[in-house]
């Protein structure tokens, strides 16, 4: 009788023929480019507006802004305090903002590549892309 080691060894040994298929990408949809860079856009907004906020935490956490008002109080006989121009509404409003440009430039810059690719493709022939079956 054989063992279930001599049976998985001789079913390593028995190759199978993986098939395998080339293609050609000659179009990307210009409105699923579009919604694609746009969630990615959405993904990128959201790190966005988390890194800000903790940015501002940790920077209020370790007291640089009161350093920066004591050093700035210096030159300017404490006229100027950078604490009245940095609050955490202030923050996360300027992270809002920058997050709202970014998910603009993503999604358009996702469109024009997708118009630009579709262009060069015309000349190119497009990408070869291999799949293999195993």
């Amino acid at each position: 009788m054989s063992t279930v080691a001599d049976k998985l060894a001789k079913k390593s040994s028995h190759k199978t023929s993986a098939k395998q298929v080339r293609l050609r990408l000659v179009y990307v949809d210009f409105w699923s480019a579009v919604k694609l860079s746009f969630l990615a856009a959405i993904a990128v907004a959201v790190v966005t507006i988390v890194s800000f906020v903790l940015m501002f935490l940790i920077v209020r956490t370790t007291g640089l802004i009161d350093q920066a008002d004591e050093f700035l109080g210096g030159f300017s006989d404490g006229s100027f305090l950078l604490s009245s121009f940095v609050s955490f509404p202030q923050v996360l409003a300027f992270a809002a903002i920058v997050a709202i440009l970014n998910l603009v430039v993503v999604t358009v810059l996702g469109a024009v590549m997708a118009g630009i690719y579709n262009l060069a493709v015309k000349v190119t022939g497009g990408l070869l892309v291999g799949f293999t079956s195993n």
